[in-house]
């Protein structure tokens, strides 16, 4: 794998054959330490070596003696951690173990007792003379290692080795949810995690067919209809072809299921394409990992060598030296030369397979895949650094060779420098970074301000190597994304983190844990916004996501159109039960043989089944799939995708639209689009004269040399270039250059560089808040840029030159908070530009502070405009910001300094006394400097959108997880809320007492804005649930901030539960999903960021201002072409009902069908079927008159378009027509024959070809060809019915004038009453066709 920027991966080191002799080991026990070989002193010799180590005063071991850690040496130490040798393995990766002490406590963590006390037993029995022993018995530990790893069988503690734990890893236990976990970093875990996929799907194979098959058949009418067909079973039951009742039942239950199940692929699909992305993973191979017991010797890598740096060949003596050498660093504590715990290698996995534990490497833009702990952030190195790197890398190498040299002449001395020197390698190796790391999270809780996350310290300043022996010790999976609790341990080896038990530190052990908070995590679907690489380890995947639990999961969902056509079905089951019990009435309950009055009833409700007809829904839905593709294919909304094709009509009955701000209403980039100085306010194209002020403020002398550049400081002279203006402008461009100034300073702003697409270097800037980044590049524009930031200095430089023009030294800053709404900062300005910080005494020290106006009006000194200007801006909808300065003297600061420090050490109320002591000496009568106000821009269109919307009728909310004062910004900028509207705002409610008094004032003013944050939306929604939403839905806008995913979707689900209107979200981010899925109707965008929300959502598409066509123009004609159709399909089948019940009169009340087989599917089919479904292409009026009367979609939220009034004008039609079709053939041909049948059946085929045209408001050439196109196929068709139809008398001019009379009786006055209708009482879409 190629090697980062970043830090370099470690490869092993090459092998070198050698001998294998075990000479190292031929020497008398005599030679050895006597502390050493003393069972009984060992462990107080060990106490006394750790302390000397601990305290670094440790005096050069003697020559005459050799420590029994040099038993260690030669084939042994080669082996040792390969092949199975326990403890004395492990041992290597602890700086603190002391070979002897190895021996004594090895392995400590096989399984029994009774391993323990064999060994225990064997070297005490040995310890005097057992070379030869302890030889043969590593060697045999070696051959258990490798040879019986597999069989099961209890072995001696050194056989076992390290492989007690080798089972585990095989049968890994399963995850329990509710409680907290152990996750070994970078190596296999002992429990099984879910694995991490995004699942939108609804269905699973197994679950598609009953599932569907229940919502199928939980609607009335299909029930109906799968009882009629089954009674087709029964033979005296059955009327005409059995597939008569079965086909089309099957028909659209094939429709519906292949519908859904396009729907359910299509979601998997994308969801495919997020669970595909491709991931950097850092793989942790063991050093010694596929190794046999022959294994040839290869070199110990020093820690230089890890970072990326060759060693020099080396002579095989000097490598057996050098392998000595670095075992008594190690085991001296240094650590210079010991075998790392893992070699590194990059693999790239897709999202699907990183699993829990894996080490993700992430840059800038990533989205986070899974729920990380933040281990490590590394710093780009520049080009340079890397050449310089490379050119001292054989001098460092060259050192390698002299270290012990050096170490034993210089004592403590040596050792501190080098554990320094490991130290600065480790920071130079893996990149200068603090740890530190930027995030974004709008698609998570909406919050626009980026967030700062940091990397533990004992992860941050360990080398990427040893990541493999941290452990994290992380709670349950949980759906809170602002809390967090856990620890991060760092353990002797990789083995005792891959035990996933409880570590039991052993005596010596050096065991580090540190606390892992919020700050250290970056939840999934949050985006690194750092330069820098940032490394991390996966602790929650998948479903246990922050993300995913704060989620509801997909449901499928019905249309309102579905649930009012199922009441109107049942109506008419109602009537058809009703006739048929009325006609076996009229003839008598006759219980005769063959004339049962019960199976009569029975053949009469498969007679009328027609009543109810199965059509409707094969209309519906093949309606639905129209509405769909006309959404997709409109150039007016470019990207649209509709995912539910189930709902397409609940567009036109939306009542509230549920809104998030970031990302949907706004692009979330800011802009600095005003300033006001005082006496002048500068925006748009008058921002040139401040960069002309700018320019002459900072025109500073370029004739000194470069060695001592003067500066500029706030009270160095005015330019001289401006000597000839007057002395207002004087003034005004003075002020001019201090308020810029002060924005250049006073901010929390680094600036960053990086390589654009083409190789070019692109500066720009990382900041937590957007809108400090926007007001950094407005000086940048107006000349004064940022050009260096620190910790401790600030370099800022014009913009035009290059020069640097202003260097502070950074003394004091005062973060922002949501408490306190202000940041400041104090800084000294450098005279010069020379090396070094300047004396405090020695330039001028200057407090700077901006902040929200309703805390920096009591903190600045009097004034008689910043009232007013503040209230402008925020007419406006712009943020404003107030800035102030006041300069301090040496005495004044160190007395500041003095009190800030002692009041920062208090146990208890830290926090409040160091700012009580900033406010007495700092934060009053600071000079006014100026007001800045920063637009969050909107994305395209959206006042008009939201105006439209609101002309249409519709409810809007705003629900975001950003702060108070910028959705407040948001909703007016945005002309959400009206200009001069009266905005309630509820924020920080926690006692119910006062939460009945905000209600009774909304109550009195139904016309005003509700601002309500997410604390008191929770009181309100825990105690006051009924009271609080009968009020919020009179009020025309409802604006929640600081709300969380759950919160959301709960405001939706309560806004439906109680008004039982349609609900409309609309989000862009992960945070949104929840809301979206809740909804009757989601709509998601597709995100710069992601695009979660638009796979959970209903409808996707690209832009807000998108919404109003999607709602106004299609939503409005998919519901009226939805309501004709419909109806005009219950009109179809009811006709034809009458015709059956006037011919079963006529019979004398017996159930003989009238139409049967071929002409009952054709009529319902080819005869009728294309005309009827060409209603779905007719409008009223057209789309520019659908958006400039917005008002016409108001009259569809009362459902107007389709109700009992509709439904039973359409039913009493029916009967009209079905009468005197059927009377009068009956009259003018006679009662039964193929005459009566084909006057019969071609006036009703004629009537209905004749009614859709009637219905048409505007023509479509698809109707033209769909209505003659049938009746000439009806025409050609008649030769072929020979069957059912005198085919002579056809051809006569009788049949002729008897169909057009019968015609012309039952449509002219339909038609007439239409026209009637129409004219007195038009409906709103003729008015506006008028004007």
């Amino acid at each position: 794998m190629p090697s980062s920027d970043t830090y370099h991966l470690s490869k092993p080191p090459d092998s070198h054959v050698v001998d294998e002799s075990d000479s190292d080991l031929e020497i008398d026990l005599e030679e050895l330490d006597p502390q050493a070989t003393d069972p009984n002193n060992h462990h107080q010799s060990l106490g006394q070596h750790r302390s000397r180590n601990s305290s670094e005063q440790r005096p050069p071991p003697p020559t005459t003696s050799i420590a029994l850690r040099n038993l260690r040496m030669g084939s042994l130490r080669r082996g040792a951690k390969r092949n199975g040798y326990g403890e004395l393995g492990r041992s290597r990766d602890g700086n603190d173990d002391d070979d002897a002490d190895a021996l004594l406590r090895h392995d400590r963590h096989s399984v029994g007792s009774a391993t323990h006390d064999e060994d225990a037993g064997l070297l005490s029995e040995h310890g005097g003379g057992g070379r030869i022993r302890t030889s043969s018995g590593r060697r045999r530990r070696s051959f258990a290692g490798d040879g019986l790893r597999n069989i099961s069988m209890k072995l001696p503690g050194f056989m076992s080795g390290d492989q007690s734990n080798h089972n585990d890893e095989q049968e890994q236990e399963e995850d329990d949810p509710s409680s907290s976990r152990l996750v070994a970093v970078g190596s296999s875990q002992s429990t099984r995690f879910p694995p991490n996929i995004i699942s939108n799907a609804k269905y699973t194979a197994w679950s598609f067919l009953p599932v569907t098959l229940y919502n199928e058949f939980s609607f009335f009418f299909n029930m109906y209809f799968l009882l009629v067909a089954l009674s087709q079973a029964i033979p005296a039951l059955r009327i005409g072809y059995l597939s008569t009742y079965v086909a089309p039942l099957a028909f659209v239950l094939f429709i519906t299921l292949a519908k859904e199940a396009y729907d359910d692929i299509e979601r998997r699909r994308r969801d495919n394409e997020a669970n595909s992305e491709e991931y950097t993973v850092l793989q942790f191979d063991d050093p010694g990992a596929s190794l046999g017991i022959n294994r040839p010797r290869r070199k110990m890598k020093s820690s230089h060598t890890r970072t990326g740096s060759k060693r020099l060949g080396i002579e095989q003596e000097n490598d057996r030296l050098s392998d000595i050498q670095e075992e008594e660093e190690q085991t001296e504590g240094r650590g210079l030369r010991e075998l790392p715990a893992s070699y590194l290698s990059e693999v790239s996995k897709k999202s699907r397979d990183l699993k829990v534990g894996d080490v993700l490497k992430l840059t800038k833009g990533h989205r986070v895949p899974a729920d990380v702990i933040i281990l490590k952030c590394l710093a780009h190195e520049s080009a340079a650094n890397k050449e310089t790197e490379e050119q001292e890398v054989p001098a460092k190498e060259e050192m390698l060779l002299l270290d012990h040299v050096d170490d034993d002449d210089v004592g403590e001395g040596s050792s501190k420098n080098a554990k320094t020197s490991k130290e600065s390698n480790n920071n130079g190796a893996e990149g200068s970074s603090s740890g530190e790391t930027f995030i974004r999270t709008d698609q998570l809780d909406g919050e626009t301000d980026w967030k700062l996350r940091l990397a533990s310290p004992l992860s941050q300043n360990l080398s990427t190597e040893e990541l493999v022996r941290l452990r994290v010790t992380a709670g349950k999976p949980d759906k809170r994304v602002n809390e967090f609790v856990g620890t991060l341990e760092l353990l002797p080896s990789r083995q005792d983190v891959m035990s996933g038990a409880a570590y039991n530190p052993r005596e010596g052990d050096d065991v580090k844990a540190a606390p892992l908070s919020i700050d250290n995590t970056a939840w999934a679907n949050t985006v690194i916004a750092s330069n820098a690489t940032t490394l991390a380890v996966i602790v929650y995947t998948g479903p246990q996501t922050r993300s995913a639990l704060s989620t509801s999961p997909s449901r499928s969902k019905t249309g309102l159109l579905e649930y009012e056509i199922n009441s109107l079905t049942k109506i008419l089951c109602f009537l058809t039960l009703f006739l048929s019990i009325v006609l076996v009435a009229l003839e008598g309950f006759s219980t005769a043989k063959g004339n049962i009055w019960y199976v009569k009833i029975m053949r009469f409700l498969v007679l009328f089944s027609t009543i109810v007809p199965i059509s409707l829904r094969v209309n519906l839905d093949l309606g639905k799939s129209v509405y769909s593709w006309f959404i997709q294919r409109d150039p007016g909304i470019p990207g649209a995708v509709v995912r539910t094709s189930t709902i397409p009509e609940d567009l036109g009955r939306i009542e509230y639209l549920l809104s998030d701000k970031t990302g949907t209403l706004t692009q979330n980039e800011m802009e600095m689009k005003k300033i006001h100085v005082g006496t002048v306010s500068y925006a748009n194209e008058a921002m040139d004269e401040v960069a002309t002020y700018v320019k002459q403020g900072f025109n500073l002398s370029s004739s000194a040399s470069s060695a001592s550049l003067a500066l500029a400081t706030p009270s160095s002279t005015y330019s001289a270039a401006n000597v000839g203006a007057t002395r207002t402008r004087r003034e005004i461009g003075s002020r001019v250059r201090d308020v810029v100034l002060a924005l250049a300073l006073c901010h929390n702003v680094t600036p960053t560089s990086e390589e654009d697409e083409n190789g070019h270097t692109v500066n720009s800037y990382q900041a937590s808040s957007p809108d400090e980044i926007a007001i950094v590049k407005w000086t940048e524009s107006v000349g004064l840029r940022l050009a260096h930031r620190d910790r401790k200095n600030i370099v800022l430089e014009s913009a035009e030159t290059g020069r640097p023009v202003v260097k502070v030294r950074i003394l004091d800053i005062f973060p922002f908070t949501s408490e306190g709404k202000r940041m400041g900062i104090i800084v000294q300005f450098y005279e010069k530009l020379q090396p070094g910080n300047p004396s405090l005494g020695s330039s001028e020290i200057w407090f700077y502070q901006k902040g929200a106006d309703t805390v920096m009006s009591s903190i600045v000194a009097a004034n008689d405009w910043l009232d007013e200007e503040t209230a402008n801006m925020a007419r406006e909808g712009l943020r404003t910001l107030v800035v102030g300065r006041k300069r301090l003297s040496l005495k004044e600061y160190q007395e500041f300094s003095a009190k800030h420090h002692e009041a920062s050490l208090a146990i208890s109320g830290r926090e409040a006394n160091m700012q009580a002591v900033v406010s007495q000496y700092l934060e009053h009568n600071l000079e006014l400097l100026g007001v800045t106000g920063v637009e969050d821009k909107l994305q395209k269109d959206v006042k008009p959108s939201l105006e439209l919307l609101r002309n249409a009728g519709i409810k809007i909310w705003m629900l975001t997880g950003d702060k108070v004062e910028t959705a407040r910004c948001v909703a007016v900028s945005s002309k959400l809320v009206a200009r001069g509207q009266y905005i309630h705002t509820i924020a920080k409610l926690r006692r119910k007492d006062g939460a009945q008094d905000n209600l009774d004032l909304l109550r009195s003013k139904t016309d005003s804005c509700l601002l309500i944050d997410g604390e008191s939306l929770a009181m309100y929604l825990t105690h006051f649930r009924r009271e609080f939403i009968s009020v919020a839905v009179l009020l025309p806008t409802v604006v929640a901030c600081r709300c969380s995913p759950t919160q959301k979707a709960e405001v939706a689900k309560l806004i439906k539960e109680y008004t039982k209107k349609r609900v409309c979200c609309i989000g862009d981010g992960g945070n949104d999903v929840s809301m979206i899925q809740a909804a009757d109707v989601g709509v998601g965008i597709v995100g710069k960021e992601g695009r979660q929300a638009s796979l959970a959502a209903d409808f996707s598409i690209e832009q807000f201002h998108h919404l109003t066509k999607l709602l106004v123009w299609h939503g409005r004609n998919s519901y009226k072409r939805s309501a004709k159709l419909a109806q005009f399909v219950i009109h179809r089948g009811l006709i034809i009902a009458v015709c059956q019940t006037m011919y079963s009169i006529a019979l004398k009340f017996e159930p003989e069908g009238l139409y049967k087989d071929w002409l009952m599917v054709g009529y319902a089919t080819v005869y009728t079927a294309f005309p009827v479904l060409s209603l779905v292409l007719d409008k009223d009026v057209d789309e520019d008159l659908a958006n400039l009367y917005p008002e016409l979609y108001k009259e569809l939220t009362s459902g107007s378009s389709l109700s009992y009034r509709t439904f039973f004008v359409w039913v009493f039609v029916s009967i009209y027509q079905g009468c005197l079709i059927q009377g009068l053939s009956q009259v003018l041909t006679g009662i039964d024959g193929p005459r009566m049948l084909a006057v019969s059946y071609t006036v009703l085929v004629l009537n209905e070809l004749l009614m859709v045209a009637i219905e048409i408001t505007t023509w479509h050439w698809v109707m033209v060809v769909s209505i003659v196109g049938t009746f000439l196929m009806y025409i050609v068709s008649i030769p072929f019915l020979g069957d059912y139809f005198d085919l002579k008398f056809v051809l006569t001019l009788g049949f002729l004038w008897r169909v057009a009379a019968i015609a012309a009786i039952s449509l002219i006055p339909t038609y007439a009453a239409k026209v009637i209708r129409r004219t007195m009482k038009p409906p709103s879409y003729r008015k506006v066709q008028g004007i």
